[in-house]
């Protein structure tokens, strides 16, 4: 499966934005949809995963009650929508694809668990 993220920019601290992943190649009915972030000088983290086969979505504390990720498995996204941004989401976004599935409760998942990779989106947050 190829993925495509989108819908980065820059938005005023307070701001919101919608991103999001579409993807090609396979079913993305067969996928579990994560969404990871990386700021300058630091290791990528886990944002949070749709999980394929039950609906069950997972989302990191740091952005837990501002962000939430949705999925359209017939027009193949996933979104990620961000509210009440703050600088400190300043990041590049990357959305990433798996086979595997994940129950609740998994509030953060290693880049390794993810096979398929799209290319980032930078989000710009001003304070």
């Amino acid at each position: 499966v190829q993925l495509q993220a989108s819908g980065g920019g820059l938005v005023q601290a307070g701001g919101s934005l919608r991103l999001s992943c579409a993807a090609s190649g396979g079913p993305l009915s067969l996928y579990s949809v994560g969404w990871f972030r990386q700021a300058p000088g630091k290791e990528r983290e886990f944002v949070g995963v749709t999980s394929w086969g039950g609906g069950v979505t997972n989302l990191a504390d740091s952005v837990k009650g501002r962000f939430t990720i949705s999925r359209d498995n017939a027009k193949k996204t996933a979104d990620l929508q961000m509210n009440s941004l703050n600088p400190e989401d300043t990041a590049v976004y990357y959305c990433a694809a798996t086979r595997g599935r994940f129950s609740s409760g998994h509030n953060s998942l290693h880049p390794n668990s993810f096979a398929y990779w799209g290319q980032g989106t930078l989000v710009t947050v001003s304070s």
